[in-house]
């Protein structure tokens, strides 16, 4: 499937203008900052600090949140691994939680008992576009004194008991890769409430220059004669290259302007499936269960099936959703410790194939059984292209999941 209906003169005026500037990088020019900007106010957070990705974005998160080698972040087990990596990024332990098997999302209880001296942040996921369960998760990271990292790389504008994702834990980090509700090609962003974050996950994203503001990603933005003093000091910190370019951010501009549209169709799409599923009266197509308190964006339409126990196989239904003209059916990824780099300890370095050196816990086990919640839904989990141009595109996989459902039986 191709989503060329994404882009049209709307991000071409704001790439002109990039290309029609004096200076193309983010380092000088002002597209970054006026995309910033607008995100931060489109989901009511003081601040916001563009990315080359949603994993660079999670990693300067970590550092701003002061993690370390040795300390522990709690993450879901169900998720992309990149949510665990940037932990290995820090030299700290992921730690793995479950998941409710109604929402898909990290339990909160599993969070409370998987808490120790060690712990230094949370990582929840709002996975497929529904919020996590965020209030008792801040409570826990009150009460232990944890910063909590809402990565909403799927849930662009959804919502939790009346606030944007985005603007309820420390800091935020959002995904503007391809497939998501809106998209630089590649990208991310952070957004926070807390000025000394985003001046820290900033400097972290440009290689610690001393010039950076919690507002302001511009490095020649002082001077000329200050700049090309031999004795000015240009950093004041530890940081990586992991800016947006000034095309991206332009792109970012366009995509933003039409992402309440993007975000209305994917809600009206999942509609579509849903009713699919309660009007065939279909019992093994377990919908991701949506609190009332909270509106689900769908980054993907995503359903528990069971019907390995009326005899229908998973990949039977997705072959035969396929033929009758579906786009296909996408599993969850594999629960994330049990990745071969995970099992088999491929991080931290030589000589330390089990755990971080400064690691002061007993050993990491990385194994089955660690969280069964998450590893049985993972094999049961169907995913449903949600990504189209309108209802009417999306129409004829609805049509094909009826089909399906009539083929097997409700």
């Amino acid at each position: 499937m191709k989503n060329t209906w994404r882009f049209d003169d709307t991000e071409l005026e704001f790439i002109k203008e990039v290309l029609a500037s004096d200076f193309i990088s983010s380092t000088s020019g002002n597209m970054n900052q006026r995309f910033e900007q607008a995100f931060a106010a489109k989901v009511g957070a003081e601040f916001a600090v563009t990315f080359n990705s949603g994993t660079s974005t999670m990693h300067a998160c970590l550092a701003a949140a002061g993690v370390g080698p040795g300390d522990e972040v709690i993450v879901p087990a169900l998720t992309v691994i990149s949510t665990a990596s940037v932990v290995l990024h820090q030299n700290a332990v992921p730690i793995f939680a479950d998941v409710d098997p109604e929402t898909f999302n990290i339990d909160p209880e599993d969070v409370r008992r998987k808490i120790t001296e060690r712990t230094k942040a949370i990582i929840p996921v709002s996975l497929y576009g529904l919020p996590a369960d965020f209030d008792p998760l801040m409570e826990m990271a009150a009460e232990h004194d944890l910063v909590v990292i809402e990565d909403d790389a799927q849930a662009h504008l959804a919502r939790y008991r009346g606030r944007t994702v985005g603007t309820i834990g420390h800091m935020a980090s959002f995904s503007f890769e391809n497939s998501k509700h809106m998209t630089t090609g590649d990208g991310g962003i952070v957004t926070t409430n807390r000025r000394e974050y985003a001046v820290a996950v900033r400097k972290f994203a440009s290689l610690g220059y001393a010039a950076l503001q919690a507002g302001d990603g511009r490095v020649r933005k002082i001077a000329k004669d200050e700049l090309q003093d031999p004795d000015y000091i240009r950093h004041d910190s530890f940081g990586w290259n992991y800016r947006m370019p000034e095309v991206a951010a332009a792109v970012g501009m366009g995509q933003l302007a039409k992402l309440d549209r993007y975000v209305a169709t994917r809600i009206e799409i999942a509609r579509m499936y849903r009713r699919v599923i309660q009007d065939s009266g279909c019992s093994y197509l377990v919908p991701q269960k949506t609190p009332d308190d909270c509106v689900n964006t769908y980054y993907t339409f995503g359903v528990r099936f069971e019907g390995e126990a009326r005899g229908i196989a998973w990949r039977d239904f997705r072959k035969k959703y396929v033929e009758f003209g579906g786009d296909g059916i996408y599993a969850a990824w594999q629960v994330v410790y049990l990745e071969d780099v995970m099992r088999n300890y491929r991080f931290y370095g030589k000589g330390c194939p089990h755990r971080c050196p400064l690691y002061q816990g007993p050993p990491v086990q990385y194994k089955p059984g660690l969280c069964p919640t998450a590893e049985e839904l993972q094999g049961k989990l169907m995913q449903f292209v949600n990504n189209y141009r309108d209802a009417r595109e999306a129409q004829p996989k609805v049509e094909a999941l009826a089909r399906t459902i009539e083929y097997f039986g409700g």
